[in-house]
């Protein structure tokens, strides 16, 4: 299966470039089914037709589904939520509050992951386009299996062992003072099986063969600092950006005065988007005259992306940033073909690291891990810049 996400900032447009991709995919003959994982859905509005939790087609090839936490929730972990409402109304919360109550924050994104996940291992379709969260939220669900794992392999799994064992001699005193039951097997057995479901979409996400993400962005500073950082932290987790589209790119044609000042920033913008991607290809977008809604306009849209190309090929197959941890030290490499190292310039400055090749700069915006530290030294080696980063205190 291969799988596209598409993530950006919120109303940058996503959702209408993964409907397009889909439309376009879908014509060529794959099976395809677009499914939009973020909290407040708009897929249903771009399509301009009804879509729910299950999967509904929408033209041959086609399906569209909206995820719904509290559907996902019931049929992949139903005893853990009536476990939660049960605790939620022995505290005094009504029938109907404590069921709301019952999906936790952050469930979203561990339901995307299992969604996805459960298509991956029933094979029904041959496209996977994922319509996320807006970046914030995409760049969460991605640290999940590592951070997940590092709490059920070194905290969960031994206190369930102790849990179950204690539960009959326990369950007689407490049940009267709480007024709930301490959670059974099945209840203490199923955050560890979602846990190895994710593990296992894992190998799939950092795959470059099977999963790409495209990056869609306006020509605007927040937005395109936004990218940069969500790049950066794609990379941290090893999952492959491929593409990145720039989208609402105002017409030449369009000449009143109005707009010229903002076609002067966009075209500032437009060039920083593709010096700041390089050599990752940049797919620009123009604004439209109408709203991306219903198939005549994402039909435009798909030839205007696409044109006779197949969405589903691998646009870029290099790791245009890497982050490798070895021992307690960072060192961030990037993919910069034919440039000998004497014509690199690095400077630091708070979360940013410029970067100056010529009359050519680039800004990376680093994670966290990396914001902290300061670079401690370069190497070119395979058309990668490798540059180590240490502790101010020890560089």
């Amino acid at each position: 299966m291969r799988v596209i996400l598409m993530t950006g900032k919120g109303g940058v447009g996503k959702t209408s470039v993964a409907a397009a991709t889909g439309l376009r995919c879908a014509e060529l003959g794959y099976r395809t089914l677009v499914l939009s994982t973020d909290p407040a859905h708009s897929l249903a509005d771009s399509f301009d037709m009804e879509l729910g939790h299950e999967a509904r087609q929408i033209r041959p090839n086609l399906w569209g589904a909206e995820l719904d936490a509290l559907m996902e929730l019931e049929g992949n972990w139903g005893s853990v939520k009536r476990y939660i409402t049960q605790v939620l109304q022995a505290r005094g919360l009504e029938g109907v509050q404590a069921e709301e109550l019952a999906i936790l924050p952050g469930m979203d994104e561990i339901f995307g992951l299992v969604r996805m996940k459960r298509h991956y291992d029933e094979g029904e379709y041959e496209v996977l386009i994922i319509d996320s969260a807006p970046t914030g939220t995409a760049l969460r669900l991605l640290s999940l299996p590592e951070v997940g794992g590092w709490y059920m392999r070194r905290f969960y799994k031994p206190f369930q062992n102790i849990s179950v064992a204690l539960r009959p001699f326990v369950e007689p005193i407490f049940k009267p003072i709480a007024g709930f039951s301490l959670p059974d097997k099945e209840v203490m057995d199923a955050p560890y099986e979602f846990y190895e479901q994710i593990e296992a979409l894992e190998k799939v996400l950092t795959d470059n063969t099977q999963t790409s993400v495209r990056l869609v962005a306006n020509p605007e500073k927040m937005v395109i600092k936004e990218s940069l950082r969500a790049h950066a932290y794609l990379s941290l987790y090893n999952v492959a950006t491929d593409m990145v589209v720039a989208n609402r790119i105002i017409p030449d044609e369009v000449q009143d005065p109005f707009f010229q000042r903002w076609k002067e920033n966009q075209k500032e913008y437009r060039q920083e988007i593709h010096d700041n991607f390089h050599p990752l290809p940049i797919k620009e977008v123009p604004l439209f005259s109408e709203e991306m809604c219903g198939i005549a306009a994402l039909e435009r849209l798909k030839n205007i992306l696409y044109q006779d190309e197949d969405p589903t090929q691998v646009y870029y197959k290099e790791n245009t940033i890497r982050i490798v941890q070895e021992q307690n030290q960072y060192s961030l490499e990037l993919y910069l073909p034919g440039i000998p190292k004497n014509q690199v310039q690095l400077s630091k400055s708070g979360d940013e690291l410029n970067i100056r090749i010529g009359n050519h700069r680039r800004n990376l915006v680093l994670p966290q891990a990396l914001a902290a530290l300061q670079p401690a030294g370069a190497k070119m080696e395979n058309d990668y810049l490798k540059i180590r980063f240490a502790d101010a205190a020890r560089s």
